[in-house]
């Protein structure tokens, strides 16, 4: 239990369960858009499409471009395909890229949102947005980039591959794991984020056991939920710093990243937050728990190592002294020397070292 805290709720809407798809157009209705832009990523185009047709004369049109960072150049394409379309809202189907791009709109034009998560990534629920210009991503909190409905329903993860799927509910872990120790965190996120990642480390085996899963499909949304609205709802440090760091400077995918630095990010924070490592050592039924995730990443089939989804060795300098150039919160100091232990120990792909 936390001494002192304060804790404020997003004012989000959340419509959970399977077939709430069906819901849109009324969803729509009730936040007055009538001219909708559906988003989407190349890869999900028959999605917005679909999305589209469910919308009716509600839908202006399609923009499929999104890409993983949020590139700004990109959000300046589908700005001007909005201002052509003459819309009134946004509707985003997939996973961060395409979230992302939704909240980049409307940060610039405070166009209502809809979103449609078909992966775990959590961000429908925040009010963060991480954009890239140049190489670097540079993060941002914005109620204007909050998206004001989310639809969760089950049957629009069953084409996630299982890698995707394995990768994508890590990524939310990592949102449970930095709110548990963050510096305004509270009673009320604490224990969403225990139960958010005992609910995904629960699910994901069942998941890449049998992709049909819908239960375990449906408790890995649930989780998703409760982690990316920890995300939503208290600051961030290490690992969050460090994924957006790598991300945008080597171009490396977002949920593979997370997974990979997760464990080493923990474990250099683990002496400072021995109230965290309990509670996650509860949820995840394991004492260590930076060597379960890591564990548990290799029996999903994810990737280990950064030096396996392209990272060059030459870039952990560079990585480091990046982390290390805006001061931030963090429980544990940053010291030079361990934090490029922990990174190199991530490009490497061996199980998390040092304390």
């Amino acid at each position: 239990m936390r001494d002192a805290f304060v804790y404020s709720a997003n004012p989000s809407r959340i419509i959970f369960g399977r077939g709430k798809l069906a819901t849109l157009a009324d969803e729509a209705d009730r936040i007055g858009i009538c001219r909708a832009l559906v988003l989407s990523t190349p890869e999900q185009a028959a999605s917005a499409l679909d999305i589209a047709g469910r919308l009716g004369s509600r839908s202006a049109g399609t923009f499929t471009g999104a890409v993983m960072h949020t590139p700004v150049e990109v959000t300046d394409q589908a700005l001007a395909v909005a201002k052509d379309l003459g819309i009134d809202g946004i509707v985003a189907v997939g996973g961060g890229s395409t979230i992302g791009l939704g909240k980049a709109i409307a940060l610039r034009t405070d166009l209502p949102q809809i979103v449609v998560p078909t992966t775990y990534a959590g961000s429908e629920v925040t009010p963060v947005l991480g954009e890239t210009r140049d190489g670097q991503k540079v993060t941002q909190t914005n109620l204007k980039v909050l998206p004001e409905v989310v639809i969760y329903d089950v049957d629009m993860t069953l084409g996630l591959p299982e890698r995707m799927s394995a990768t994508s509910g890590i990524n939310a872990i990592a949102h449970a794991v930095e709110a548990l120790y963050a510096m305004n965190g509270n009673p009320i996120i604490d224990m969403m984020a225990a139960a958010g990642v005992r609910s995904l480390a629960g699910a994901l085996p069942r998941i890449v056991a049998n992709p049909m899963d819908l239960a375990a499909r449906s408790e890995a949304q649930y989780g998703a939920w409760l982690c990316g609205t920890c995300l939503g709802a208290v600051g961030m440090s290490l690992h969050h710093k460090l994924c957006h760091t790598l991300g945008g400077s080597f171009n490396l995918p977002h949920a593979e990243t997370h997974t990979i630095v997760l464990p080493h990010a923990l474990r250099y924070n683990a002496p400072a937050v021995p109230g965290a490592i309990a509670a996650l050592a509860s949820a995840l039924g394991a004492s260590d728990p930076a060597l379960e995730l890591f564990d548990l990443a290799g029996r999903l089939g994810a990737p280990r190592g950064l030096k396996d989804i392209g990272m060059p060795e030459s870039g952990i300098d560079e990585a480091v002294d990046r982390a290390l150039a805006n001061p931030y919160y963090n429980p544990r100091p940053l010291d030079r020397a361990s934090l490029r232990a922990s990174i190199a120990a991530a490009w490497a792909g061996g199980p998390p070292q040092g304390n």
